[in-house]
Formats: C-alpha cells, structure tokens, sequence
C-alpha cells in the first residue's frame, strides 16, 4: 500500500438521510433493481487517464497537481499502478479502463514501449487477482505522441498506419490477456484541420481497413469482448470521420462491419455533436450497435468537452431508462471519463468526484427503473403508434404495397387524417415525477 490516500477508508453506502461526504447515499451495490444488483446494472468503471495521468493543465497554464508518479520511469509507473488499484478498492468499483500511454512511460523505440506495457500487465494481472477490479476495456493512444499529428489509421504516411496497427495489437494482446470486455477504439486524430490538404475518401478507406484487421485479429486470438467505437465530432480536430452514432453506423454498414462493431457513447462528445446523451444511447440502440457508455458532463458555457463528474440526474434517467429498455449492459458498463477541475488538487477529491458521480448514476437508474415499473410512458410511447399494429399499415410497412397502391386507397377510402397533440408537456411533467 502506498500512503496517497492515508487516513481514507473505503467507502459504504450510509443512505439518503447522511451527511458524511466520504459515503454513498444512493449508491447501494447490492440493491436490487428491476430484478438485478444496481452494481450489475451499473458496471462503474474508474478511468486510468484523467484520474492518474491528466496533470490539471490547461491552455494558458500547465501542471497544478502534485502526484509523485509524474516524473520518473518504470517505477513511477509501478506506484501509479498501486495508488489506482487502491482507488479502485476504496470505492468498490467492479472494473477500471486505460490506454498504454495512461500505464506505461514512452520508450525509445516501439519495442521499448511494448515490453514497457507487458511489464505493468504483470502487476496488473497480479493486482486483478488480488483485489478482483476487472478491465472493462483497454485502448492505445494514438493521438498524444506527435508521430500521429496527422492521424493514425488516416495518416498520409503509411509508416505511421503501420505503427499504429503495431501498436494496436500490443494492445489488444494485453487487454484478452487481462481478461478486458471490450477494446476501444477513438479517432482523436481520425479526420482532419483542412480540407485544403486532405483526400477524404483514401483516409476512410485506411481506417476502414484498420476497423476490419482489428476485427480479423479479435477473431484469431479468441478475444471474447467487443469492438467499440467511441464517436466525438471534432477537438481536436476540426472534424473527425467517427462525427456521432449515426455516422459511425454508415460507416459500418458501407464497409460491412456494422455487425462486429458496437459503439462506446460518451455524454459530452454527444452534446459537441448537437445531442442529448439519451438521443445518441437510443439512436444506438435503434441501429442495434448499443455497446458501453463515458460518463461525464461538459460545462454548458464552454464550447469543448470538458469531462466533469456527471451531476444531472433527469439527464442520466433518460439515458438510462434507454439503456434499460435496450437490455441494459452485456459486455459493457459505465466509465467514468472524468477528471477533477484543476484546482481540486487533494487525493481526498479524487473520491468525492466518483462519489458525486457515482450517486447521480444511482438516483439516474432508479427513476429509470421507476418510468418502466409505473409504465405510464411506455404506454402512452405504445398507443401513440398503435394504428401501425392494423393489418393495412403493415402492409404499407413491410412491403405488399406500392405507392400507387397506397394512393388509390387514399383517394377511394377519402382518407383525410386529422393531426393529433404530441402531448410534450405531459410528458414532461410525467418523467419529472420520477427524477
């Protein structure tokens, strides 16, 4: 054990009625939900990056956190892995998630990098067995290192393509060794600045071909998880090729992978893309490539993804409530892209932002759980489209008519709908009776 979080104990669930800020008072792991343990609902994940490796810099000004681990070499990184797997414990989270670069410090050479990331999946898979945190997934960085400036799979130079699916590989390789759900995938670079110097078609082409060989090498080597996406419109670049869910499933479907690939939605890529959160879980879950979520907040006054701790309960009800209606999590969970502001700098708030976080997703789910128990909603969701379960509609629906069919029956039958409320603001009363 090392001394970061001396004097902190784990933390319990204590109830609604606590006012001690280091316990839970809506997260209760073994309460049951709609049949199953909020935690197996839940599946929390602490992210490895904006907790451990993220320096509370910003543009104008650079590190305000003091972590003894950021200058130093493979010892810092064994003592990085100590205090993580003790933040684990301390909150009782089922899984953690991270890239090479959050783990291991950069060698000279690529094989230097990759001994360097075999080296901490020893003491990971050690730590795994000790305390039972799983991986839910794992991923390369391939936006940081000044090498992918002009992207990784879409990069002009094809020496870069191969350095990344090099890189890729030694990633995958460790995440099915340390028994990771699922492997990520993000463009951060996968698009481009101007167009001025881009051929948009050749560098969809590569990262499709990239998308298919990492598919190929899931199959090859057993890996039993799933292949996420993780869409994001643009920051840093000015616009990336995985835009949102509806993009990305084009983008599957034109290169026949829609059915090996699912989608990792993060709540703010999908308020820079122009949505809701619960727009993107249910457009996912529509096109049927629903897979995990990155739970976090943007700050509504800054026009980039900020990666606060969610703190929005009817925001996260209604993701969940879509999640829930989908099925809820296979291999998937909920990770915690989020980082502390620059200036909460003490370890003691590394925990009151996951518990924060943490009680938020617990209340989300419950009203969630509620909206389908009550089942106002959905019923009304049900008559609303009810005149499409009558034999004509579907025969409209799947097919047996044609449009001069369908026209001929207007004119005949003198079919003159007449429009009917959408009944918003009920709706909107009715859900706010739960969150």
């Amino acid at each position: 054990m090392s001394d970061f979080f001396k004097g902190l104990n784990t933390v319990q669930f204590e109830g609604p009625n606590s006012d001690n800020p280091l316990a839970f008072r809506h997260y209760n792991p073994e309460e049951i939900v709609l049949g199953k343990r909020m935690d197996e609902h839940l599946r929390f994940a602490i992210a490895y990056w904006h907790s451990f490796a993220w320096e509370g810099g910003d543009p104008f000004g650079g590190r305000t956190f003091a972590r003894p681990w950021f200058d130093g070499e493979m010892d810092a990184a064994k003592l990085k892995a100590d205090v993580a797997f003790e933040l684990f414990s301390l909150l009782g989270a089922p899984y953690f998630c991270f890239h090479d670069a959050d783990v291991r410090p950069e060698g000279e050479s690529f094989v230097e990098s990759k001994k360097r990331l075999e080296a901490l999946a020893d003491i990971f898979e050690a730590k795994i067995a000790e305390t039972g945190v799983k991986l839910l997934w794992g991923t390369a960085n391939l936006f940081s290192n000044r090498r992918f400036m002009g992207g990784a799979a879409t990069n002009p130079d094809p020496d870069v393509f191969a350095y990344a699916a090099a890189t890729i590989k030694a990633n995958m390789d460790v995440t099915h060794r340390l028994g990771g759900e699922n492997y990520v995938l993000w463009g951060g670079r996968e698009g481009y600045e101007t167009l001025l110097n881009t051929n948009l078609g050749q560098e969809m082409d590569q990262m499709a071909r990239m998308l298919s060989m990492v598919v190929e090498y899931k199959h090859k080597i057993g890996f039993p998880g799933t292949i996420l996406i993780e869409p994001k419109p643009q920051e840093p670049t000015k616009h990336q090729y995985d835009y949102d869910v509806s993009t990305v499933y084009g983008f599957l479907k034109k290169y026949g992978l829609e059915n090996d690939v699912k989608v990792n939605i993060e709540v703010g890529h999908a308020i820079l893309a122009g949505h809701t959160f619960e727009h993107e879980v249910a457009m996912a879950a529509a096109h049927g490539i629903f897979g995990s979520i990155d739970m976090n907040r943007n700050d509504m006054q800054s026009g980039w993804d900020t990666d606060q701790f969610p703190n929005n309960v009817p925001e996260v009800a209604l993701a969940y409530y879509h999640i829930l209606k989908a099925g809820g999590f296979t291999t998937g969970g909920t990770n915690f892209d989020a980082k502390l502001r620059r200036q909460s700098i003490d370890p003691v708030d590394l925990l009151h932002g996951h518990i924060g976080g943490m009680d938020t997703c617990a209340r989300g789910l419950k009203a969630a759980a509620a909206i389908i128990e009550d089942g106002t909603y959905d019923a009304f969701l049900e008559e609303r489209y009810a005149g499409w379960n009558a034999a004509e509609a579907k025969a409209m629906l799947n097919g047996e008519r044609k449009l001069e069919d369908i026209a001929a029956r207007v004119e005949a039958e003198n079919i003159n709908p007449q429009p009917k409320s959408g009944r918003q603001e009920y709706l909107e009363n009715l859900i706010n009776r739960f969150v």
